[in-house]
């Protein structure tokens, strides 16, 4: 297979699984640019950590919910490290609500961010790798989307659902143009988001209780995702596309009955 000069966007690239995408992409060989929409700083010091390692790398902001902002951050991307290969749609929000602390407003805040930053991204890249017949497309949804019984994850499970089946009606839309689109549901993973604002001890008995619901008896690091995801996005995935690949540990919590 000829080797291809592999440029990666890593939405919310910065930090957790995000960060170990972008780190993971990098050790492959990929130039990366790390996106970010509130905080510069742990974006400016993976690219520095990027660069010391020999990758080509930048950090850009952008809030991929907005549509110009999105195609900026493509724009800039391809002129300062060449034309894109993979899209990593990571960003993304939670607000734990059930239906009797549903609030409209957060909810819309969520689907702007976990649902429209996948298609502005996903439009603002569609051009360019379909000129160039190539693209590896990974949207990370999560296993919420999928049916996990944790309280609180039901309207953010339902953006994540949605981003399932664009992942499948995407990957249809695209794939005779030599583009694969593929998403990755991570189970529980431990990040700054999972760990919030509990204590020590808090955090330690969510762990110990998330760890219970695992087929393999324990809980996710970033790593694993990465790992993942770095499979879809290779050349080698070329006939791999509109799959959902859960990444949870086998959780044994799922509910429905189908």
């Amino acid at each position: 297979m000829p080797q291809i000069h592999q440029v990666a966007i890593v939405t919310g690239g910065s930090r957790g699984i995000g960060r170990a995408i972008s780190a993971h992409l990098a050790a492959q060989g990929a130039a990366i640019c790390v996106n970010y929409s509130a905080q510069p700083e742990p974006a400016e010091a993976l690219v520095t950590e990027l660069h010391a390692g020999g990758t080509s790398a930048i950090a850009v902001h952008a809030d991929v919910s907005d549509p110009a902002q999105a195609h900026a951050l493509i724009d800039r991307a391809e002129a300062e490290l060449g034309p894109l290969t993979i899209l990593v749609n990571n960003a993304g929000i939670s607000a734990p609500a059930t239906l009797e602390t549903y609030d409209e407003a957060a909810l819309e805040r969520m689907r702007r961010v976990n649902v429209n930053g996948v298609i502005n991204t996903t439009r603002a890249t569609m051009a360019g790798m379909k000129a160039r017949g190539y693209g590896r497309i990974v949207n990370i949804a999560s296993n919420a989307a999928i049916g996990t019984a944790l309280p609180g994850t039901t309207f953010y499970a339902a953006t994540k659902a949605e981003v399932l089946i664009l992942t499948k009606r995407f990957a249809l839309e695209l794939g005779r143009s030599g583009i694969t689109v593929n998403a990755v549901c991570p189970g529980w993973i431990v990040t700054d988001m999972t760990r919030g604002s509990t204590t020590e001890g808090e955090f330690s008995a969510r762990v110990a209780g998330m760890r219970e619901r695992t087929m393999v008896g324990r809980v996710g690091a970033p790593e694993d995702i990465a790992a993942a995801v770095a499979f879809l996005a290779s050349p080698e995935a070329g006939f791999t596309t509109a799959q959902v690949l859960t990444v949870d540990g086998g959780r044994k919590d799922y509910i429905g009955h189908g």
